[in-house]
């Protein structure tokens, strides 16, 4: 009896620590089921006028870009990135809304955004991301009063200006007026930056923050140190004179273009070390894996920028030199061997993308982007839908009935250049009644996996170009009598897509999404 008590003891005592043992082992398994995969931070970057060549892995001869080449080497180069629109705010624009500008108005700089367009930092934040925006804005003013600041726009906090800036920058911070803060002015924004990540990290929160430097735009302005990087360029660069701002005056001013491209190159080289500095600062905080970071560059370079560019067109036009800009995907966690995509890419993708990247549904209304994660991916070699690029011709115009109060467009942080006899920026936008058919003018291209069909208005004719821009890049050898059939199914679908826009610039998409709005309130009510 004795013995059958012992074995049933060390039998009962087994299957305790059994019992025990396994249910560890199944809490354990529970508790790892239950941890939320950590979600992606995002980090947009971009330059301001900077073109496709102005980096050292894009083969620069004088550029040093070391941070912005190491992530090349990392990531995954864009070799075949575009800016939606040759100018800034068009640009921003259509990073903001995943649209074509022209479809709310935003036709050049100065031109605002309009209040009902859905933001991207608008449908980021209903994730749980904490959102920011640093820099230079451009799509309105930043004061607290405007409807399109970038706290109307879905940003938590901002330390914006409503143009570009230099060294120690007038900012202001969530609206406030502006004030200075001391420094190289893209380290400046950088500093900010960081702040708000540490913020968000500490909170244990996801952030999504927008970086908009104000370099390398003119007038040029550098430290000493990255000046000293460029003084020995070359000596025929003296005898020629470009146009830019004068940092005494305001105004326009001639000047050598060596010392001018010595400033450009020097901006460019800060804002790099700028970069570097922020890819620091998520290493050493162990948050640089799952943080996704998308640089690119605004439009083209400018004519007080240029050196021996091989594209043809500067900042301002449709062409390559206006529109194809440097891009880069750093993301260690899905990007783990680098990589270049020439897959056609636009700024207008960024939205698209990043809806696949965070969960959210696109907005119900025309977008013009497409979803670069197959890209990414490294699953396609070929974009899915032309890209379309458009300069309204905006001298047709009459300033009769403005979308937004003129006072709330009005600016409040100075700047260098001076704009009439002020150092600020006044916005502008208009409500657009009826599609006249001069609103179809304007230069104007498509492009789609291999051709590129051009069309400008020059005195009251159509001149059409037609380019592979696969096999020439420098868009020399126009193909339009060549290849008439291709140009004539482009341009059909360019005209399409115009037709497009024009409705959406006559606010077609807002009483789409107003007249959804009242059918959900009357189910409410109901």
């Amino acid at each position: 009896m004795k013995r059958i008590a012992v074995v049933t003891m060390v039998l009962l005592a087994g299957t305790i620590l059994c019992w025990v043992g396994c249910s560890s082992k199944a809490s354990k398994t529970v508790a790892k089921n239950d941890v939320k995969p950590k979600r992606t931070n995002i980090i947009l970057i971009m330059g301001d006028d900077h073109g496709w060549e102005e980096t050292g892995y894009n083969g620069h001869p004088f550029i040093q870009t070391p941070i912005l080449d190491e992530m090349a080497k990392k990531g995954l180069v864009l070799n075949r990135f575009y800016s939606a629109h040759p100018s800034c705010s068009p640009t921003r624009g259509s990073i903001i809304t995943g649209r074509h500008p022209n479809r709310y108005g935003t036709f050049t700089p100065g031109w605002s955004i309009r209040p009902e367009e859905i933001s991207l930092a608008q449908l980021i934040k209903d994730k749980g991301y904490a959102t920011a925006h640093f820099g230079k804005w451009h799509l309105g003013p930043v004061k607290a009063t405007s409807p399109t600041n970038p706290g109307a726009m879905g940003f938590d906090a901002w330390v914006s200006h409503d143009n570009f800036f230099e060294m120690d920058p007038i900012l202001s911070r969530n609206g406030a007026p502006p004030i200075k803060i001391e420094g190289e002015g893209s380290e400046v924004i950088v500093d900010e930056t960081i702040s708000f990540i540490h913020d968000s990290k500490e909170r244990d929160i996801p952030f999504f923050t927008v970086v908009w430097f104000g370099s390398p735009h003119e007038p040029y302005q550098a430290r000493p140190e990255d000046l000293a990087l460029y003084e020995n360029l070359p000596d025929s660069l003296s005898n020629m004179l470009v146009g830019l701002t004068s940092f005494k005056t305001g105004t326009r001013v001639n000047r050598p273009l060596d010392s001018v491209l010595q400033e450009r190159f020097a901006e460019i080289t800060a804002m790099d070390r700028a970069i570097g500095k922020l890819r620091d600062y998520l290493k050493k905080e162990g948050i640089r894996d799952n943080t996704l970071i998308w640089y690119c560059g605004d439009n083209g370079i400018p004519p007080s920028g240029l050196y021996n560019s091989m594209f043809h067109g500067l900042k301002g036009t449709v062409y390559e030199g206006g529109t194809r800009v440097p891009g880069i995907i750093e993301w260690p966690e899905k990007i783990s061997r680098p990589g270049i995509s020439d897959v056609h890419g636009v700024t207008t993708d960024i939205f698209t993308t990043l809806s696949e990247v965070v969960g959210f549904e696109l907005p119900d209304r025309p977008m013009d982007g497409i979803s670069l994660m197959p890209a990414i991916k490294g699953e396609v070699k070929a974009r899915s839908k032309p890209v379309c690029f458009w300069n309204f011709d905006i001298t047709h115009l009459t300033d009769t009935d403005p979308y937004i109060n003129p006072e709330l467009q009005v600016g409040t942080t100075p700047l260098v250049k001076k704009a009439g006899n002020t150092f600020t920026r006044t916005f502008r936008n208009f409500h657009h009644k009826k599609i006249d058919e001069k609103d179809y003018l304007g230069s104007r291209a498509i492009l789609d996996n291999r051709y590129k069909l051009v069309i400008a208005d020059r005195n009251g004719e159509l001149a059409k170009e037609l380019y592979n821009i696969r096999d020439d890049p420098s868009e020399t050898n126009n193909l339009i009598d060549n290849y008439p059939n291709i140009a004539m199914d482009l341009e059909r679908q360019m005209k399409v897509w115009q037709q497009s826009v024009l409705e959406s610039l006559m606010e077609k998409d807002y009483q789409l999404h107003r007249n959804t709005e009242n059918r959900e309130e009357r189910k409410i009510d109901d």
